[in-house]
């Protein structure tokens, strides 16, 4: 009925009332609607709910265009029963947007999500604000926000606490921003990638990230590319993130190998280029603070730092690079271990379409 509309319509999940969901496609829709949560929405506690269906969807969203999704209320994954079972190819996405344009999130709280906690793939037109994501930091794969061949996508005042990245930007995406966000305790990070599996081409390219707070966690800001893999990374930068506690703050991992397995070593490779880090400041877990681990086959080229303050709690902090070239500027600590270049000029804005999502 409310696709039907030629008014923009609203879907209301009321206060103080809980909703059993299972397994459910919104697709299609290409009138305005608004899915107002104030109460909550529970998926139900046994997977074996989803025996028959597509195991990897939830609340699953399919060519709707200018949906907001708002309220204030809960989506609750119940995802004990998936972590228990513990498998990265078997539990479930919270919510997942495919082939949506004209979004907007806003104002939601998921929790306990199965695996990743909202999906963003081949969108176009994105915006996300003041959403809260928790999971247990034991959770297996919880990505808070995962980001996949999309464009022009804005995240922003949200806070993620999960077992994996706050937000993980993977293959053929452009045009991300990612502004004010507090990531921890227990997570990966905010990440490029993983890019390149399986031998495939990928691209991610003008991706800024200004503003975030990360605490307690694995990771900080890094690329990570697995061997074997093409195409390119680049016009990518972070700034204005304040670390406490983080074990790896700055990573460029181009031997990254999520695997039972050894992964062999190959020489195609992702190409590493124009990756900037601004205003990285506060403690680290491990003496090594900064690390570019680049191929042996294509150097990483253009990589910038500046105003870097990564102290430790030995006293004692460096920066390792292997086949890894760029350039530096005011206080960098610990101090950069490439050969210099160029200096690159940093990209302080996206293009401009952005702001007109």
């Amino acid at each position: 009925m409310a696709c039907s509309l030629s008014l923009r319509s609203s879907i209301l999940i009321p206060e103080g009332y809980t909703y059993l969901v299972r397994p459910i496609d919104f697709a299609g829709c290409r009138s305005r609607i608004t899915l107002r949560i104030n109460g909550a929405i529970v998926a139900p506690k046994d997977p074996h709910y989803w025996r028959g269906l597509n195991h990897r969807k939830w609340l699953y969203f399919h060519s709707v265009e200018y949906l907001t999704l708002e309220g204030g209320g809960t989506i609750n994954g119940m995802g004990d029963e998936w972590w228990a079972r513990s498998c990265k190819t078997n539990a479930t996405i919270a919510v997942t947007f495919h082939r949506c344009k004209g979004l907007q999130v806003r104002d939601i709280n998921i929790v306990k999500s199965q695996q990743t906690h909202m999906s963003f793939t081949d969108c176009l037109g994105v915006i996300v604000s003041n959403v809260t994501l928790t999971t247990p930091a034991e959770s297996p794969n919880t990505d808070g926000i995962h980001i996949s061949a999309s464009t022009n996508v804005e995240i922003r005042d949200s806070t993620i606490s999960t077992g994996d990245d706050c937000v993980s930007i993977v293959s053929n995406s452009s045009r991300i921003m990612v502004t004010n966000i507090v990531c921890g305790p227990g997570t990966h990070g905010i990440s490029i990638g993983s890019l390149g599996k399986w031998n495939q081409w990928s691209q991610v390219h003008d991706v800024m990230v200004d503003g975030a707070y990360l605490s307690n966690t694995e990771n900080g800001v890094r690329v990570k590319t697995w061997q074997g893999g093409s195409g390119f990374a680049t016009k990518i930068t972070f700034k204005n993130v304040w670390m406490e506690n983080v074990t790896n703050p700055i990573l460029v991992d181009q031997y990254y190998c999520d695997s039972p397995d050894p992964c062999q070593n190959q020489t195609s490779t992702v190409n590493i280029n124009d990756i900037s880090f601004v205003g990285i400041k506060g403690t680290s877990a491990s003496e090594e603070a900064i690390r570019f681990a680049c191929s042996d086959t294509i150097a990483c080229q253009r990589l910038y730092l500046e105003d870097i303050q990564l102290l430790t709690y030995t006293g004692v902090a460096t920066s390792f690079c292997w086949n890894a070239y760029g350039s530096s500027s005011g206080i960098v600590f610990p101090p950069p271990c490439f050969p210099t270049t160029v200096s690159l000029a940093v990209q302080n804005t996206l293009p401009a379409s952005l702001n007109s999502i």
